[in-house]
């Protein structure tokens, strides 16, 4: 009798045993639940690196409303710091004076009366260097046209006086990411413009004197003061840049 108790004792305790074992097992996670949650990707506002190659525009302010469009590039090379970027920009601007443009590229008369517009088309090509998570510095170099338009109504003029002009610009840009591909463009800076010849009618002047039909002692400085080329331009400018896919 006392050999059959000890029997009957361990086969009354193992079922517990086993039991317990199995709500402990139960309690903890499964290695593919963990895994699961820890592979849950989160939001991503910061533009992908889809392609090499982006366009976008601007409007804004450069000595006058100015429109922009533009395509940019990067990674040329492996460890190269800068994109390129290429600009083509159309700015309304002052043209300067009617009755001092009229005596000094046309004649003396005081007929009619004026009106004026002045506007400038030009190209750009700047080098973008990244300063921060947001913002880069820009550089690069300026080719552009003006052309101021003098009409005198009444009077039976009407005439263009022209220039053509190589810059340098430089600046800065912040980027804001709006999604996976489209930022938005805050730009501010300033654009110089070297000298270069006027001409008007058949009358041109140059900054190194050598005029072509100048008018009574009108000399470059006197064409200069009358219109208002480009010299030197602050740019404030709003835009977008929206990353092409590849």
């Amino acid at each position: 009798m006392r050999s059959v108790l000890p029997i009957l004792g361990v086969a009354l305790i193992l079922p517990f045993g086993s039991r317990a074992e199995g709500q402990t097992m139960g309690d903890q996670p499964t290695p593919s639940a963990q895994t699961a949650s820890d592979e849950v990707p989160g939001p991503q506002l910061r533009p992908q690196e889809t392609s090499r190659f982006s366009v976008g525009g601007f409007i804004g302010f450069q000595d006058g409303l100015s429109f922009q469009g533009f395509a940019a590039a990067r990674d040329f090379a492996q460890g190269f710091p800068l994109q390129a970027r290429f600009r083509i920009a159309r700015t309304s601007v002052e043209p300067g004076s009617a009755p001092e443009a009229r005596r000094i590229f046309i004649n003396d008369a005081t007929n009619g009366t004026p009106k004026e517009a002045g506007v400038t088309t030009g190209l750009g090509l700047d080098g973008i260097y990244p300063m921060g998570p947001r913002t880069n510095f820009f550089g690069g170099i300026r080719y552009t046209r003006f052309k101021a338009n003098f009409k005198y109504v009444g009077g039976n003029e009407d005439f263009d006086v022209t220039s053509t002009h190589w810059g340098l610009a430089a600046g800065l840009e912040a980027e804001f990411p709006m999604g996976p591909r489209l930022s938005l463009l805050v730009s501010g800076g300033g654009e110089y413009f070297f000298s270069s010849r006027l001409s008007g009618h058949d009358t041109s002047y140059s900054p190194d004197g050598d005029d072509v039909n100048p008018r009574k002692d009108y000399t470059y400085n006197d064409a200069d003061d009358a219109v208002d080329q480009p010299i030197l331009r602050p740019v404030a400018l709003l835009g977008f840049s929206y990353r092409l896919g590849g």
